[in-house]
């Protein structure tokens, strides 16, 4: 069913979605489990598997030693086999752990045995800054999964696409890295009861607007939402793109926005040397080598300082891209010379979460 056309929404958590989605398709289907680190622990992944081991028992919902290549390869031996495991990482800094397993098998199993073999895998894999993650466990390296064909990478920035991506990726019969911000875990959006898929390879159109294009991936979205308003504030309409899945990549709505707005601000929520931002606009340039109506195309990637995750709140607010920085660059691409009047970070307050138009 089309996530606009369910009716029983009601307002809850990003986590709580992602388990409610894992146990609709347990439900469903008797070869989806769930496992990996602590999936089984009381805090059930900040509430993400909570009820999943009680209702469906530790055959389906099971805790692993920690493992990462073993426990990947069981997984992708589990999905070669006909089951539908969800393998929960935590952190992705430690998917480096598994990259044999994920980059030579997962994905290219279906490859080299002539479509005869399905690797029905999803792995969910948490990324971010909080208390001081620092720089071996808040690493998002979405992009150097974004490069292998036969993954799929998604990144939904709110509950109603998470839960959508989450049943999406359960049911895709190739693997899918499933990538999840800290800071939205407990963010709420509009999410409907029944279950329903969010479409792969579909960008989200989280605001409209003329003037200028801003693509933000994961928590990126609120910044980019958050800046919207400050650039409202000076007449601006920004449009905010959630891609929701990095690959497939929707660049057609992308490019369909760029050619309306006539701008383009990428805002990663990694970093810039050969990432996601680098991709869409180089692909943004070879679809509009001739810029538009004969003029190049104003430009600009955002993302982690160049240097490793530092650990310290003061760092990690120069580290980060946030909300006043990215309707600085937003409002330089309109008037190069020009100067937009931001709060102060004393009166700057949370942009409420992204819950509709749902």
């Amino acid at each position: 069913m089309p996530a606009e056309a369910a009716e029983n929404k009601r307002l809850i958590r990003y986590v709580d979605a992602i388990a409610e989605a894992c146990a609709q398709e347990m439900e469903r289907d008797p070869k989806v489990l769930v496992f990996g680190l602590d999936v089984d622990d009381h805090k059930a992944i900040q509430g993400s598997t909570a009820g999943l081991v009680e209702k469906f028992g530790p055959e389906r919902c099971f805790g692993t030693p920690l493992s990462e290549d073993a426990m990947t390869g069981l997984a992708v031996g589990m999905a070669m086999a006909g089951y539908r495991p969800v393998h929960v990482h935590i952190r992705m800094d430690f998917m480096m752990l598994a990259m044999n397993q994920l980059v030579n098998m997962a994905a290219k199993s279906h490859y080299v045995y002539s479509g005869q073999v399905k690797v029905p895998l999803v792995v969910r894999t948490m990324v971010g800054r909080s208390w001081g993650q620092g720089a071996q466990h808040s690493q998002a390296l979405h992009s150097m999964f974004m490069h292998v064909p036969g993954l799929k990478v998604v990144a939904p920035s709110n509950a109603h696409d998470a839960k959508g991506c989450m049943i999406a990726a359960i049911r895709d019969d190739n693997p899918v890295i499933f990538m999840e911000h800290r800071l939205l875990c407990n963010m709420t959006s509009y999410v409907a009861d029944e279950p329903y898929v969010t479409q792969l390879g579909k960008a989200r159109i989280m605001r409209e607007g003329k003037d200028v294009t801003i693509v933000a991936i994961s928590h990126m979205v609120i910044e980019a939402l958050r800046a919207s308003h400050y650039l409202e504030k000076a007449g601006i309409e920004a449009e905010v793109i959630d891609p929701v899945s990095l690959r497939p990549l929707d660049m057609d709505s992308i490019i369909t926005s760029v050619k309306k707005t006539g701008r383009l601000l990428i805002v990663d929520n990694g970093w810039l040397t050969c990432g996601a931002s680098s991709e869409i606009m180089a692909q943004v340039i070879e679809r509009l080598p001739e810029g538009i109506n004969g003029k190049p195309v104003p430009m600009k990637r955002m993302g982690f300082a160049d240097t490793p995750c530092p650990t310290t709140k003061p760092l990690e607010n120069l580290f980060y891209p946030n909300g006043k920085g990215i309707a600085e660059a937003a409002y330089r691409l309109i008037d190069a010379k020009g100067k937009i009047d931001l709060p102060s970070d004393h009166e700057i307050k949370e942009v409420d979460e992204f819950k509709g138009p749902f």
